[in-house]
């Protein structure tokens, strides 16, 4: 049983010095098939579904395998840091402020979710036309 507190300890600490790090904060919205009980017309809406979750999102950057006639492309790899305890619909837009700007961007894949916080790849949002 002590074995089991310690671990559990051991990550509550881990998860702490996890959420130092997070620089910003991320709003998160979806859209849901609403029905007007009306006009029985069924619209998309956006939903907010967090606000002001604290976050972090990292960026690298690598080359990519091909290279253009004018120079070689850079592939960047964007990926928000988050807590375990929320889960962001496929789809969803998340827009992150962080560092003094404000970006949005799209979950471009399932979370990787640990313990102490779950990792999430995003692309940036473009607007539907």
């Amino acid at each position: 049983m002590a074995m089991t507190s310690a671990i559990d300890r051991a990550r509550q600490l881990a998860r702490r010095a996890q959420e130092k790090t997070y620089e910003g904060c991320c709003t998160v919205t979806g859209y849901e098939k609403i029905t007007d009980p009306k006009t029985h017309i069924t619209e998309e809406k956006d939903i907010t579904a967090y606000e002001n979750e604290p976050c972090r999102v990292s960026y690298s950057s690598a080359p990519a395998t091909g290279s253009s006639q004018t120079a070689d492309s850079l592939e960047q790899s964007i990926k928000l840091f988050i807590s375990p305890d929320i889960v962001i619909k496929p789809g969803s837009k998340i827009t992150v402020v962080q560092n003094g700007r404000t970006e949005a961007y799209k979950q471009s894949g399932k979370a990787a979710v640990y313990s102490t916080h779950q990792e999430i790849n995003l692309d940036l949002y473009e607007a539907h036309p």
